[in-house]
């Protein structure tokens, strides 16, 4: 069975434009023209992703995201903006998207990370890890969270798979390019803050003191690393 992605927009060029390219890469697609009906749908539907506008009627993007999360839908989700302020890209993340691209965007580069998105989903899906310690943070592949004294954090899919990468390699430092390929699958060159908006995410999830992190690490021109704390 074809994998089914939803596109949200409101513009019908652009619904059309993504309907048509998206369709011929292989994959079963559905229609939503504003955020109340892309909730209904993905409430209602399977979906394997979201292609999602942030500019919309009823509802913007970024409150359709912060819904979708808030009821536990963890479709992964493309946000599509038209806007280039680093503001708005931050933010839907913070809200939970997985990626976004910046319109006027091409075909070739939807695709992209449509794929790149669902591979990184398949694989952390099939990962059968046993659960992880490093130091007071319990770490549980096959539920999508941690615990840390007694209590249970919930992370955003590509929040756990960022923090899950980290631990495998634990005390090594990865670049921002590495991690890039490895958690976002990207063949390209991607913008690493989308890479720093996530570690910043799981600071403030996982550290005592966000500000003054002992478990994620910044290595001053080179990356970040996960290790025990000292």
């Amino acid at each position: 069975m074809n994998q089914k992605i939803l596109i949200v927009d409101d513009e019908k060029p652009i619904v059309t434009l993504l309907n048509y390219n998206i369709g011929n890469a292989g994959f079963e697609t559905d229609v939503a023209y504003d955020g109340r009906e892309a909730i209904a749908k993905c409430e209602n539907n399977d979906y394997d992703l979201v292609v999602l506008d942030l500019m919309l009627p009823e509802m913007d993007g970024i409150e359709v995201c912060r819904t979708l999360r808030m009821n536990k839908i963890e479709t992964p989700i493309l946000m599509l903006t038209a806007k280039d302020e680093e503001f708005d890209k931050v933010l839907g993340l913070e809200m939970g998207a997985d990626d976004y691209l910046t319109k006027p965007f091409s075909p070739k580069e939807v695709i992209a990370r449509i794929k790149a998105i669902l591979r990184r989903s398949k694989k952390a899906a099939e990962d059968n890890f046993s659960s992880m310690k490093i130091g007071e943070l319990f770490i549980y592949p096959e539920r999508y969270e941690a615990e840390m004294n007694s209590k249970v954090i919930t992370f955003t899919r590509k929040e756990f798979e960022l923090l899950f990468h980290l631990a495998k390699n634990k005390a090594k430092v990865i670049s921002r390019d590495q991690l890039l390929s490895s958690v976002w699958d990207y063949d390209f060159v991607g913008d690493t803050r989308i890479v720093d908006v996530h570690i910043s995410h799981l600071r403030e999830k996982i550290e005592p003191d966000s500000k003054k992190p002992v478990y994620i690490k910044t290595v001053r021109g080179l990356g970040y690393k996960l290790e025990d704390p000292t």
